[in-house]
């Protein structure tokens, strides 16, 4: 199939990104794992020996970070509809986090631990209409908020990637009813044209 002139763009810079070239030499599995270091960096969530949960975590990207920061005496339980290859140190499992079967696979793998960190990169399988994909966006923004809240441990963090646009103020507005502390991250790894920022919510102790 021919590739349109906006799929070739895409293409080019795809593969011109610094971020990308970087992540193939160190071994990441996307771009992405350099947008939560960046985070990290700054607020410090992934403590040694942290309990760390990522909703939709495929490639992995986030999951090989947070297990090289947790350490040995962490642990991070990964979850995603898609396939994944395995990252060593994380337990994956290959479920619909929006399900309750998914949600009960999770709470196996805990094995009753209350998570330090819940991290989410969820983005829903596009359709090409926005209106409806910022909507599918939203609704697993607020799954993974609803998780958080309830399994969090007291002055554990929730970190939630989000699109500028329809429902944001009122999912960031949710946010601060819920949580002691909300800032918005948008990191350098992060493109400029895209509409993503990253929101990070401090549960109350």
């Amino acid at each position: 199939m021919k590739r349109t002139k906006s799929s070739r763009q895409w293409l080019d810079r795809h593969v011109n990104d610094p971020f990308v070239q970087k992540a193939k030499r160190e071994g990441w599995r996307s771009r992405a794992a350099f947008k939560l270091a960046e985070i990290d960096d700054r607020d410090r969530l992934l403590a040694p020996g942290a309990v760390v949960v990522d909703l939709g975590a495929a490639p992995g990207g986030w999951t090989q970070l947070a297990v090289k920061r947790v350490g040995a005496r962490g642990k991070v339980v990964a979850i995603d509809l898609l396939p994944m290859e395995p990252v060593p140190g994380a337990t994956f499992l290959q479920a619909d986090f929006a399900s309750n079967e998914g949600l009960a696979r999770l709470e196996e793998a805990l094995a009753g631990l209350a998570p330090d960190v819940v991290l989410s990169d969820m983005a829903p399988n596009l359709s090409g209409i926005a209106i409806s994909d910022q909507a599918r966006a939203y609704a697993l923004a607020e799954l993974a908020r609803d998780f958080a809240l309830e399994r969090l441990k007291p002055g554990g963090v929730f970190l939630v990637k989000v699109f500028q646009g329809s429902g944001q103020q009122e999912f960031h507005q949710s946010l601060k009813q819920a949580f002691a502390k909300v800032s918005v991250r948008k990191p350098a790894a992060s493109r400029g044209e895209s509409a993503e920022q990253y929101l990070l919510a401090v549960k109350g102790a």
